[in-house]
């Protein structure tokens, strides 16, 4: 059949040694591709960079936000008036003549990091995929599209939930009422870009934990067993990047990175169940793994 024919020859293709230089051009193509996109939508992000500052990335910095509001209709559930965040006491400056263009040319290239993201890793996928054995290929099969959807849902996470608390914690925390928050934008988008990367990176734990299950590092019983001692790393950890005292904002960071702590038993448990099928299937091969 032509489809079977066009497959086999695709993979006759990727099973093909190279010479080590081979690899290095290969490599440094796929990285120039995987750079030039995020040069392309780094670029198209500049040219709406007044909209991209208004609705994004200064949004956060208002009292009208939608994580805000959310929170003051929580704080009329569980009647705690201290939750609903009614004002921003700072303001945002520049002072250099040309910190204006430097914030723009900035804030264009993490937008075109973020959003590049899906096929930059798809290109780097491309390079580490023809050099793992069929068995790694089928258990990672569909892997860009896991990365992608943890990496933004990471992203959302950290724009959404953990930025504006520490905004929030952070514009009203004061040394003396005389004393006016002026933040530079700088420190402002600073803040902003790492809490927000830093949770698009940690949603990766899923695929870190399948990736040392793979190579016997971590197993679910492991796992399971230090369930406990992970929930209190996790408090600490939630503790850390909400510098909001109250608790209901810590738990709000917390049950993410929990629920993604037993989806990664789970992950770790899936690949375990493959390796015995594997080991069996090679047993009952004589332990031959190419018949």
């Amino acid at each position: 059949m032509p489809l079977d024919q066009d497959f086999d020859k695709e993979e006759e293709e990727e099973g093909k040694e190279m010479s080590f230089i081979g690899h290095l051009e290969e490599l440094r193509w796929h990285v120039i591709r995987a750079v030039g996109s995020i040069l392309v939508f780094a670029i198209i992000a500049f040219i709406y960079i007044q909209e991209i500052y208004h609705y994004v990335i200064i949004a956060p910095s208002q009292p009208d936000f939608w994580t805000y509001r959310m929170l003051c209709k929580l704080a009329d559930v569980v009647k705690y008036d201290e939750l609903c965040v009614k004002a921003l006491n700072f303001k945002l400056q520049l002072i250099g003549m040309g910190d204006a263009f430097t914030m723009s040319m900035t804030s264009a290239v993490i937008a075109g990091l973020i959003f590049a993201f899906p096929y930059a890793f798809w290109e780097i996928w491309r390079f580490i995929k023809p050099g793992l054995k069929p068995s790694e290929r089928r258990s990672a099969r569909g892997a860009v599209f896991y990365v992608t959807f943890l990496f933004f849902s990471g992203v959302l996470f950290g724009y959404y939930i953990v930025s504006p608390l520490a905004i929030n914690f952070l514009a009203n925390y004061t040394l003396d009422e005389s004393i006016i928050n002026e933040f530079s934008l700088a420190s402002y988008i600073s803040l902003v870009a790492t809490l927000t990367l830093a949770c698009g990176i940690a949603f990766q734990l899923p695929i870190v934990v399948f990736v040392l299950a793979k190579v016997g590092v971590l197993t679910p019983a492991f796992m399971r067993e230090y369930r406990k001692h992970s929930f209190i790393v996790i408090l600490i950890v939630a503790a850390i990047i909400t510098p909001s005292p109250d608790i209901y904002s810590q738990v709000l960071v917390a049950i993410p990175l929990f629920l993604l702590y037993e989806v990664s038993i789970l992950v770790s448990a899936k690949v375990e169940r493959e390796r015995l099928r594997e080991e069996q299937r090679l047993a009952t091969l004589g332990g031959n793994p190419d018949l």
